[in-house]
């Protein structure tokens, strides 16, 4: 088995997948590693004066990890600029909010730069490089022009744009020509995979073969979609840890017999909080008989502070939580509970496990694991019901959801109140058929395929 190079923006392996309060890539990435020998590389998250490149090797959590410093001027331009400003929001298709500035293409190339020149000492003649997401789509070219050879497989975790969005993309010929460096590009849907052959077809003018085969600009490399999944053994044991139990009943205890529906997300405007919100509004506004019957508790995670539109989202979820409450609470009763701090793992677990309605309503999202997660935690007994928006790059896997556009306040409302009267036998048999695929293509599955896809030479593709 060869090694694998993993590389990412973070690096933040958990030491212990029951108790992290790691998002899906951290992981993802880690339990994939753990079966491999090798090592996890990227940005440590700290910011030095000046840049020197030195490395930092540690065992994190029985991963081998390396990390470099970036400087103050890199975070700015590249992660909060490039990424954040730049490729998140336009990938989202908010090009509203896209920030389009010189320095900031130029620090992206830097760091990607930097990131070349850190692994590369670390790289041997018959590692496989996995690299992901966008903050890293130039890697694959900076790191042949230190003349790597080796295989390198590319993985992006949200959207792929369609073709009129991408362009508006100043250099975007640049930045997907960079691209077809790598060996395998690989997506988490069907649909993002469509949408890049579309761009080098009617943009570049190459050609995609029916078996994801692309040749374009004098270079071949191959596409595929391959959608992640969870740890569903790791998350299992944090199912029955002691934590999730005792959160379970702290939720039980406060619900006092209502009917929870939750939400857990990041706090990003790509969620639809905003729209959820109403949603809810409107659930109550037109069935005052589940007054003082149900609650809703969004757990929303801070990220990107520094970014205005968040700071902007954050208080627009404000005044509407607010707006909710001060209209339907009553002494006893307040309809919804709206908090920012982040829970680990195992107490998640139990949360989740105690929701009658798990509400997942991104306004565009690569996967979205915490669709899989809250299946993952049902009671089968007594399982509860998952609410998906047709957005999220889970809802090709999760049929058995109610699938729901999460633009619609009415679409939305009502799709809670069916979750929240749905007889037990409707509830077991769409719990079933989702646990299976939540087991079926889990983390284990997602690394296999597409690494096996990786290892297979160009010229036998099938």
């Amino acid at each position: 088995m060869n090694r694998l190079i993993v590389i990412s923006n973070r690096v933040n392996p958990p030491t212990d997948p029951s108790v992290a309060t790691s998002g899906g890539l951290a992981m993802a990435l880690a339990a994939a590693l753990r079966e491999y020998s090798g090592i996890w590389f990227g940005w440590s998250g700290e910011t030095a004066e000046t840049y020197t490149g030195q490395l930092s090797i540690d065992r994190i959590g029985g991963v081998t990890v390396a990390t470099i410093d970036l400087d103050e001027q890199d975070r700015q331009e590249y992660y909060n600029g490039y990424a954040n400003k730049t490729l998140w929001p336009l990938f989202h298709y908010r090009t509203d909010l896209t920030a389009y500035e010189r320095s900031f293409g130029v620090g992206y190339e830097r760091v990607n730069g930097r990131f070349a020149q850190g692994v590369r000492p670390l790289i041997e003649a018959d590692d496989l490089v996995w690299v992901h997401d966008y903050h890293l789509l130039l890697l694959a070219q900076e790191l042949r022009r230190l003349g790597v050879k080796n295989r390198i497989g590319f993985f992006l975790h949200i959207p792929w744009p369609g073709r009129r969005t991408f362009t508006t993309l100043p250099k975007h010929r640049q930045l997907v020509e960079a691209l077809l460096d790598y060996d395998l590009i690989g997506f988490q849907t069907e649909d993002s995979c469509d949408a890049f052959a579309d761009y080098v077809v009617h943009t570049l003018g190459g050609t995609v073969s029916e078996d994801g085969v692309v040749q374009a600009r004098g270079k071949t490399t191959r596409i595929g979609a391959f959608p992640i999944g969870i740890d569903a053994e790791a998350f299992d044991a944090a199912v029955r840890s002691p934590a999730a139990e005792s959160y379970r009943e702290r939720m039980r205890v406060s619900a006092a017999g209502r009917k929870t529906i939750l939400g857990v997300d990041r706090l990003d405007y790509s969620k639809g909080l905003e729209e959820r919100f109403l949603a809810y509004e409107q659930l109550l506004t037109d069935h005052p008989e589940l007054h003082e019957h149900v609650l809703m508790l969004q757990i929303a995670i801070l990220s990107r502070e520094e970014v205005d539109a968040y700071q902007d989202l954050r208080e627009r979820l404000d005044t509407v939580s607010g707006r909710i409450n001060g209209a339907f609470a009553s002494v006893d009763w307040v309809p919804l509970r709206y908090v920012n701090r982040p829970y680990r793992r195992d107490e998640l677990a139990g949360i989740y496990r105690a929701a009658d309605i798990g509400l997942v309503t991104p306004l565009r999202d690569g996967m979205n694991l915490v669709a899989k997660e809250y299946v993952a935690a049902q009671d089968p007994d007594d399982p509860g019901v998952l609410i998906l928006s047709e957005f999220a790059g889970a809802a090709p896997q999760m049929p058995e959801a109610l699938i729901v556009n999460p633009v619609s306040r009415e679409d939305v409302a009502e799709a809670i109140r069916r979750g929240l009267s749905m007889p037990l036998e409707e509830r077991k048999a769409r719990w079933e058929a989702l646990a299976k695929g939540v087991r079926k293509e889990n983390v284990t599955a997602w690394r296999d395929s597409f690494v096996a896809v990786l290892e297979r030479p160009l010229l036998t593709a099938a």
